[in-house]
């Protein structure tokens, strides 16, 4: 399946704010953000010039934004709000959770990786167990009771002593507990919207796919 592999700053601006998509060097870098706070390409300080959007824009432009945090390419996304909306619940709620409880983004939130890029190339490369079962699947769902851990024979690597210690390193979610020492986790309960610390507009996602 195709994948984003441009630089992942030309996302950020397109966005208009840091999507933390380099992990810990958005933090040590002077961000493309800062220094050109406008679209990319030819035509990014005209847009930047424009007052008004339109209801369409606005819409498009938060689905890309979580789109493109989550490191999900279209296809995946359409697929996962289509589970949501099949779900019980409100469907943008579902949409988020279902993000939440994709094994690539769990590893992020434990902190074992400084992003969510690096936790997926973690999973792809089998350094990742669920319930004692290899998985290299980064859109694997974990659910309520699952553990997990990293490979015993990947439990040395310095990246991970590195992303554990840094001190840029995300606050441990509720709905996740680690032992830091025997790297390996827990899912305590599924998550809630409550739980996930980021400014989403979900609704206009919703109302983005639903026209």
């Amino acid at each position: 399946m195709a994948r984003y592999t441009g630089p992942v700053c030309k996302l950020c601006r397109r966005e208009g704010q840091k999507l933390f998509l380099k992990g810990q060097k958005c933090y040590t870098e002077k961000c493309p953000v800062e220094r050109r706070n406008y679209p990319p390409g030819q035509h990014g300080p005209a847009q930047a010039r424009r007052r008004k959007q339109s209801d369409y824009a606005v819409q498009l432009r938060e689905k890309q934004r979580v789109k493109r945090m989550y490191g999900l390419n279209e296809q995946q996304f359409r697929n996962l709000f289509q589970r949501a909306a099949r779900e019980d619940g409100v469907t943008g709620a579902n949409l988020l959770i279902n993000l939440e409880r994709r094994l690539d983004n769990a590893i992020f939130r434990l902190g074992l990786a400084s992003s969510r890029n690096q936790a997926r190339q973690l999973v792809r490369h089998r350094h990742v167990e669920v319930n004692g079962t290899t998985v290299d699947i980064p859109s694997y769902q974990v659910r309520a009771g699952d553990d997990i851990a990293v490979r015993t024979g990947s439990k040395e690597m310095e990246v991970l002593d590195v992303n554990l210690a840094s001190r840029t390193r995300p606050a441990l979610v509720e709905w996740l507990t680690l032992d830091e020492k025997k790297r390996v986790a827990r899912v305590v309960r599924m998550p809630t919207r409550d739980d996930i610390p980021m400014d989403i507009q979900e609704q206009l996602i919703v109302e983005l796919y639903s026209k």
